[in-house]
């Protein structure tokens, strides 16, 4: 923490400007393009009643009863915003997480500055300040902007404490912060558990490189316990209550009773792949009418599945739900496409899915349509599309130079390893959404930084010529 202070001091006047620049961003998106719908409403709703009602769930009308849908950590940062604020004043929470996310964009340089050095954590810090993609979220009313602040905390203290490891010193400290931003990251998005599985991951290889193998083991043991611990109150909730081993959220956001149209998510992951799919066809189900005409051409593999999927896309417009009887149906389907092309359905359309997670120009809190790619529909909106899409390409190229050029040892193995299991965790899911890659931009953007650090780096170790030779050559 002295080095990261002694930079900052060095350059006060830098940071000061950088962070005005941070804020500023974070508010423009703030009240210029606010994002308060969907799931804000059901994390608010469960705030609400625990604040209201002492009970931790969501409200029917008059009637109020317990839930699991959503982990405690968000609804409680809307409760404690809430009661300084006022209920339902979500602009307060908006404004909030824009100074949390310039808190985080300082996390993420002290990040670069532990794995590459100052030129690098100065860098890190202009890039996150200036990431229109993570800044967008602080405008939105949902978990992501908390999810990432966690993220990046944990990384950092995690490579902290390998930098400790790798120097022979344990640094109990560092390990516990870690272990303990990773349980805030649970609370918060219940994925953010691959934290702990990738600075595991490092440990364990830290333990085979080590000769203090005591220290290594205390470390681990650490960090396990200060991350998975204060879930156990969780945990134990959710048993008594519900009667149900559920550590954490069910992946399906649903009540233990409640039914689930798994024959549905089964048949949408036969062919989506991209966010609009998405937005056009999973959303709208239940209780919107989907228009069968929006499906592309790859979700049909013969004129007889075309039809037979048009009579239960328009059973579906006449119930706008889906019961067993239908749900069986898109079952049938998804299993027929399966059997046709398995290649396709566990290999290709996960991987092209998670492609699409990375490369899309994240635009969806923006007034921009998401078919961006259709210019003749809405040429000024694809070009800034375009546009973005560049940038976030820039961001990943550049992360990938920077771990070229750095050798991280064991913090390369946790730093990677979450990159590497988030996506693989992510190929399982239906629906692509850019936002599940954004609590891997901490690491994005500080590997970035590094890889831009190292241009300067390259060039300081090249002789120059001296001027009498320069005339020669002329």
């Amino acid at each position: 923490m002295r080095e990261i202070l002694a930079v900052l001091w060095r350059n006060k006047w830098f940071f000061l400007l950088v962070t005005l620049a941070a804020l500023a961003l974070r508010l423009l998106f703030v009240f210029r393009y606010p994002h308060v719908a969907g799931d804000t409403f059901v994390y608010g709703d469960i705030a609400k009643t625990w604040m209201n009602h002492g009970i931790y769930g969501v409200s029917d009308g008059a009637t109020f009863y317990p839930t699991m849908i959503r982990m405690p950590g968000y609804p409680g940062f809307l409760a404690a915003v809430f009661a300084v604020f006022g209920q339902e004043h979500y602009t307060a929470v908006m404004v909030v997480q824009a100074l949390l996310d310039t808190n985080t964009c300082l996390v993420i340089a002290a990040l670069a500055l532990e794995i590459y050095g100052a030129r690098a954590a100065r860098i890190a810090y202009v890039l996150a300040a200036l990431c229109p993609f993570t800044a967008n979220y602080a405008g939105a009313a949902l978990a992501e902007t908390a999810a990432i602040f966690c993220t990046a905390h944990a990384l950092y203290y995690g490579v902290r404490g390998l930098r400790a490891l790798t120097a022979g010193e344990p640094n109990a400290g560092c390990w516990v912060a870690a272990g303990l931003w990773t349980a805030v990251g649970i609370f918060m998005r219940p994925e953010s558990g691959l934290l702990l599985a990738a600075l595991g991951l490092a440990v364990l290889v830290q333990l085979f490189r080590s000769q203090r193998k005591s220290s290594v083991l205390l470390a681990g043991v650490l960090l396990v316990a200060s991350s998975l611990s204060p879930l156990v109150p969780w945990t134990v909730r959710n048993w008594r209550v519900f009667h149900v081993f559920q550590p954490l959220a069910p992946s399906t956001a649903t009540e233990p009773d409640e039914f689930i149209a798994y024959g549905f998510g089964h048949w949408a992951r036969t062919w989506v792949v991209d966010y609009v799919s998405v937005e056009e066809v999973e959303w709208p189900v239940d209780g919107e009418p989907v228009d069968f005409h929006q499906l592309p051409e790859r979700a049909f593999d013969s004129g007889t599945e075309y039809e037979a999927t048009e009579k239960v896309i328009a059973a579906y417009n006449q119930k706008l739900r889906v019961d067993d009887v239908l749900d069986a149906q898109f079952e049938r389907l998804a299993r027929e496409r399966v059997a046709h092309n398995p290649f396709r359905y566990y290999v290709w359309l996960p991987l092209v899915r998670v492609a699409d997670m990375w490369l899309r120009p994240r635009t969806e809190l923006l007034p921009i349509e998401s078919r961006w790619w259709e210019f003749s529909a809405h040429s000024p909106e694809s070009t800034i599309a375009v546009a973005l899409a560049a940038l976030n390409l820039f961001y990943l190229l550049g992360a990938l130079w920077g771990w070229l050029q750095s050798r991280l040892g064991p913090c390369g193995v946790a730093l990677a390893g979450y990159v590497l299991l988030r996506s693989a965790f992510l190929c399982t899911l239906g629906n692509p959404e850019p936002r599940y890659v954004l609590e891997c931009f901490p690491i994005v953007l500080a590997l970035a930084a590094c890889g831009l650090a190292s241009f300067r780096s390259n060039r300081a170790a090249i002789p120059e010529v001296a001027p009498t030779e320069a005339r020669t050559d002329l």
